[in-house]
């Protein structure tokens, strides 16, 4: 997956600067409250590509492909449950 194809799905850039001489930055996507995504950073880039995981998971759920990345968002985002309207 590329780094445009993160921010095409809505993905957000997050900066780490706790190494001044060595920033580095990553991106995230919130579900909802307790459901996130994110990516490898831009260090552990290989060939361009990225992959995204869902957020603190004890182990890893990782997603390589666009598509398919699309896909699962879109099956999450349908399956939750609105709160209802006063």
């Amino acid at each position: 997956m590329s780094k445009e194809e993160l921010i095409k799905l809505g993905f957000e850039k997050q900066t780490e600067e706790s190494d001044p001489a060595n920033p580095f930055y990553y991106y995230t996507l919130d579900i909802t409250k307790g459901l996130s995504f994110i990516s490898n950073s831009n260090d552990e880039v290989e060939d361009g590509k990225w992959f995204v995981e869902f957020f603190n998971t004890e182990i890893p759920v990782r997603y390589y492909d666009y598509d398919k990345t699309l896909t699962l968002i879109e099956l999450i985002k349908d399956g939750m449950i609105k709160p209802k309207q006063k």
